[in-house]
């Protein structure tokens, strides 16, 4: 069923159910007001009877039949019958004998002074009268038939208010719900147009504040992060073809120069280590890909576990060294670190000792001077490794960029490489819930600033 339909009938079954119970409190309620107002007028009109049989000596039964007979003010069907103290009957007005009166009832009326109830068509009140050393039992019984009558035809207004209001509440509901759904509609009408050729089209969120705002900024914050996974993923193809076809083709093409006619064995020697340093190159390439595949994915199924920074930090610091001996390594530990749990985060220590390795290699080949200054401080909730080169510097404007996968700065374009070492350390440190930062200045250095959350915070 449709939600319209369905938010249609649910707003008229609850209505409708409330008008209902309304409606029956409001009947019962004028149903019991009018059943004590007509006893109270039987209960008076006992009294009365009473009070002038015994009170007034003037009156005996025989006046009483013809006062009663001829007064204005009976009530229809009006019925009296009177007892005396040995519960004899001693006047009755009911000539057809519609009531019946047994002897508990008249006992029950002595009990409990007054009683009311139903018989037949009529309703009764039966009295005790104590007056002059006379008890008598005064039963007096009518049909009001103008109460009936009243509630009868508010019975029917009521009934018919009712039925008309399920109509208008019906069209109401499906007004409201047509309301209500409407931005949704909208909304749907507006996913549809969007595919992946125009994933930067984004869904109106209307006022931002209600429900069905806060579904289309979910969905475009969806679309946001869809745009810059297909943007990532187009560039990156692109790029990784352009980087993976130049080794290739060099390779290839030094190869079919070896083929073309006979060497010696030195030019064979000279050729097959160009081709084994191309080989160590798109191996290097390949493997860096990997890497960048796996961290830039919003899950990865690499494990994690307790890790020691100064552990992983010396691990990378003598890789370096045996790579190039002549690189100056130097690190401090800041004295906000005192003790073990200082050093410690929750990661996985291969992906880390690579984004060590990958900022090392680049202070290594674009330092003036090979030396980098580590430190390893304490803030607040985080544990700060900083790299800090002689380097020559990155202009200002480019800062902001130098993350972006394949990415080389104008200053670099002289330097091997594949623009992919710095993409890898901030995916790394996101993936550990941490991030980068960088500042720099041209022929001075660079600092890299890596940010890894306490184990103890994870």
């Amino acid at each position: 069923m449709e939600i319209r339909k369905k938010l249609t009938y649910q707003f008229s079954a609850a209505v409708a159910l409330i008008l209902l119970l309304t409606f029956i409190a409001i009947h019962l309620s004028f149903s019991g007001s009018r059943k004590v107002e007509f006893f109270d007028r039987l209960s008076s009109k006992s009294k009365l009877v009473a009070q002038m049989l015994i009170d007034i000596d003037e009156i005996d039964l025989e006046v009483l039949r013809k006062i009663e007979q001829n007064n204005p003010l009976n009530l229809a069907n009006e019925k009296i019958l009177i007892y005396d103290s040995s519960d004899k009957k001693i006047y009755s007005s009911d000539i057809d004998s519609s009531l019946v009166i047994s002897r508990n009832l008249i006992r029950k009326v002595r009990n409990e002074e007054e009683i009311r109830f139903n018989q037949g068509d009529f309703e009764v009140c039966g009295l005790l009268y104590v007056s002059k050393g006379n008890r008598i039992v005064v039963f007096t019984a009518a049909t009001d038939i103008f109460g009936i009558r009243k509630i009868r035809m508010l019975r029917n207004i009521l009934i018919l208010v009712y039925i008309t209001s399920l109509i208008f509440i019906f069209l109401i509901g499906r007004l409201l719900a047509n309301r209500a759904l409407n931005p949704i509609e909208r909304i749907i009408n507006q996913v549809d147009e969007i595919s992946i050729s125009n994933l930067d089209a984004r869904v109106n969120e209307g006022n931002g504040k209600d429900e069905i705002a806060k579904l289309a900024i979910t969905f475009n914050n969806m679309l946001k992060r869809l745009e810059t996974s297909f943007r990532i993923q187009k560039t990156f193809i692109a790029n990784a073809s352009h980087e993976l076809r130049n080794p290739l083709t060099v390779l290839t093409g030094q190869m079919e120069v070896v083929l073309m006619s006979d060497r010696s064995k030195k030019e064979y020697h000279k050729t097959l280590q160009s081709v084994y340093e191309d080989a160590v190159n798109i191996n290097h390439l390949a493997n860096n890909l990997l890497l960048l595949a796996q961290t830039s994915a919003e899950s990865t199924s690499h494990s994690f576990d307790r890790v020691r920074i100064d552990d992983t930090l010396w691990q990378a610091a003598n890789e370096m060294k045996n790579r190039h001996p002549d690189f100056l390594i130097k690190t401090n530990f800041s004295d906000t670190i005192v003790d073990d749990d200082n050093l410690t985060v929750y990661g996985n220590e291969f992906l880390i000792k690579t984004a060590f390795l990958n900022i090392l290699e680049n202070a290594y080949k674009y330092s003036i001077h090979p030396a980098i200054n580590i430190l390893v401080d304490l803030k607040i909730d985080f544990i700060v490794i900083e790299f800090k080169d002689n380097g020559i510097g990155i202009l200002e404007d480019e800062i902001n960029m130098i993350f972006n996968p394949f990415y080389r700065t104008k200053n670099a374009l002289n330097k091997k490489g594949h623009g992919i070492g710095l993409t890898l350390v901030e995916n790394i440190s996101q993936l550990h819930h941490g991030f980068v930062t960088v500042s720099s200045e041209i022929n001075i250095g660079t600092t890299f600033s890596m940010h890894l959350p306490l184990y103890k915070n994870v």
